[in-house]
Order: C-alpha cells, then structure tokens, then sequence
C-alpha cells in the first residue's frame, strides 16, 4: 500500500503510522491461540478446478499454490470470500464463516482473524494490483480496485481495526481511494 498504491495516487503518508496500525490489528491474531495450517495466499475461485471422474472434496483440484506458508485459519477463508473477481453474497459469507467457527472451534477468535486478516488482504492487493499495473504494465488490474475499497472499507467497519481505519482516515483521503480508478472501473 505505502510503496506503491500511495506514490502512484499523490497520498504522501505516514509509513511508520501504517506499520503501527497493522501491529495493534495484526498482533492479537498472531497471539489468538489458533494453530497454524497451510495458507495458499492466492486463494480464489480461478485457482479452483474441477477434477473429472473424482467425488466430495477430491473433485476439487488447487492451481498457484506454490508461495504456501504456514498462516492463520482464517486467512485463506477471507481471500476466497472476499475475491477481487466475484461477489459472494453476504449471507453465504456469514454462512461460511459460521462453518468455519465450528470446524476450528475458534469461536471469537476466529471471527476476529477473518476481518483483520481479510483487510490485511485487501489492503495488500490495492498495492500488488497498482504494481502489476505499474511496474509490470498491467492496466486492466485497475478495473478491480473501486471493488477492492469497497471491501476493504467494510472490512475497516469492524470495531477491533479501528487503529488501521483511522490511519486511513487520516493518510488516504476519498479521493486518493476510489476516485482514481473511476475511468478504470
């Protein structure tokens, strides 16, 4: 967000402030007590495959899993929810959740990952989208970013972000957020 999104919208901002936010957000869901599992990072409804001949969870096959790490429970759940490409709907989002919740028996918890790691995400995306089309020569990656805000701003609506929704409040101003992607939109 800060070394490519910001530079190339005009918003001159308080880089350490960012890192602040995030750690205040971030660190109570390192520290949640929900173990580790394996995180593809780019979880999303083009990277899942169909697989002919096979039923249940073995119909479905995975592409781009190669940057996996070891992560949070919720995160793939909140990239998959919360793709740059489709809408789902909210009611299935709270469904899956509320699924997820009682595979993990993470409870609060958990919740608590999904909305801090999805704005995580979203915010994450902003940037990695504005230098693919930037750096790599990508425009047509505009097209997603008003949809990204719109995430990311329901996301930031959560009362346990509110250290990463003021310094956006304060840093990246209505114009400096969906305003410039209209023309791409």
């Amino acid at each position: 967000m800060v070394e490519w999104y910001c530079p190339a919208v005009g918003a001159r901002v308080d880089a350490d402030g960012y890192r602040a936010a995030w750690a205040d957000v971030l660190g109570p869901v390192a520290n949640d007590g929900l173990g580790p599992v394996t995180v593809l990072r780019d979880y999303h409804a083009e990277n899942i495959m169909l697989v002919g001949d096979r039923q249940g969870v073995g119909h479905f096959g995975l592409l781009d899993f190669q940057d996996a790490v070891a992560g949070h429970p919720a995160y793939d759940l909140a990239s998959v929810l919360e793709d740059a490409r489709r809408d789902v709907p909210p009611e299935i989002e709270r469904a899956m959740i509320d699924r997820y919740v009682v595979g993990t028996g993470g409870g609060d918890e958990f919740v608590r990952g999904y909305w801090a790691l999805a704005a995580q995400r979203n915010t994450r995306i902003l940037g990695v989208f504005t230098r693919l089309w930037k750096r790599d020569n990508k425009p047509h990656y505009r097209r997603f970013q008003p949809r990204m805000w719109g995430l990311l701003e329901r996301d930031l609506a959560q009362s346990h972000l509110q250290p990463v929704r003021d310094w956006f409040d304060a840093n990246i101003t209505p114009e400096h957020r969906r305003e410039p992607w209209k023309e791409a939109a």
